[in-house]
């Protein structure tokens, strides 16, 4: 697992840096985890765009990956490291005694051949991919694939390179620390899986040009100030002219570049211990 680079043969290669794809072990999906994904471009279902800058893009299958992890007490083999077009993330193809596959998230050092096992014992080894209650795991330990609601299956902590860290328990809640430094409380039957995820050069990456862009299905984006004033507040004027604002605001008229959006009574509020931002607002 490391960083490709390329010799500047070109200006679009001069600063590429891409996966190696050192870990990958399997080339082809299983067809058996495979769903149809649909392209909306942007589109609702009148036609319109509603997400702009959205388009074309290589043709993808979905890979159904198992979230819940409810096969418990059962262990399974490992015989896979996959590619998934869909995440940032790497999966891994595991397969049960009764020869039943399924698609995981790939923590970091998992290899072809460990096993893994989903359960609510602590006595169980603490191996990257074993997954259980987060009250029977130590405080301090890595974690991704989290619960927000016990059973719903992991929502939080799911891209590349991504681990939270359990900082302590107040009852029936234990106060997890996010990776963009929250801290959280979660529900301590809530489940998650032990390990970092792998991948972690994925931040590190550099597209190199607009071309892997399109690639991924996202088109061009024009600035504001590129636009005529019917289009956007700050467009118009002659040549390169100063935007209309005193502050940048998105199309609509909203405050952008730092504006907080979240509303003030969200329900979640109180279970959001820390923010991640060191001001704290007024409920």
């Amino acid at each position: 697992m490391g960083t490709k680079k390329f010799k500047p043969t070109t200006n679009a290669l001069r600063h590429t840096a891409i996966s190696d794809f050192s870990e990958i072990t399997k080339s082809r999906p299983e067809k058996g985890l495979l769903a149809p994904l649909k392209k909306s471009g942007g589109r609702n279902n009148f036609g319109r765009i509603t997400s702009r800058y959205r388009g074309g893009g290589h043709k993808r299958m979905y890979r159904i990956i198992d979230f819940k992890r409810d096969r418990i007490d059962q262990p399974a083999k490992v015989i896979a490291i996959e590619y998934d077009p869909n995440r940032s993330a790497r999966i891994a193809l595991v397969q049960y005694s009764d020869d039943q596959k399924a698609y995981i998230l790939a923590p970091l050092d998992l290899k072809v051949g460990t096993e893994v096992i989903s359960t609510y014992e602590a006595d169980v080894e603490m191996v990257p991919g074993t997954c259980m209650p987060i009250k029977r795991i130590p405080l301090g330990t890595a974690v991704h694939n989290i619960e927000l609601k016990p059973g719903h299956g992991g929502k939080i902590v799911r891209s590349a390179g991504s681990a939270a860290q359990l900082m302590a328990r107040e009852g029936n809640f234990v106060h997890v620390r996010l990776p963009s430094g929250e801290v959280r409380k979660i529900p301590s039957s809530c489940r998650a899986t032990i390990g970092q995820l792998g991948n972690v050069e994925h931040e590190s990456r550099s597209i190199g040009k607009a071309g892997r862009m399109r690639w991924l299905g996202r088109r061009g984006g024009v600035r504001g100030v590129a636009m005529n004033p019917v289009d956007h507040p700050h467009g118009g004027g002659e040549g390169k002219a100063p935007q209309g604002n005193p502050h940048p605001v998105t199309p609509w008229g909203k405050p952008t570049k730092g504006y907080k959006t979240r509303k003030l009574r969200k329900y979640s509020n109180s279970m959001i211990v820390r923010r991640r931002s060191t001001k704290r607002r007024s409920k």
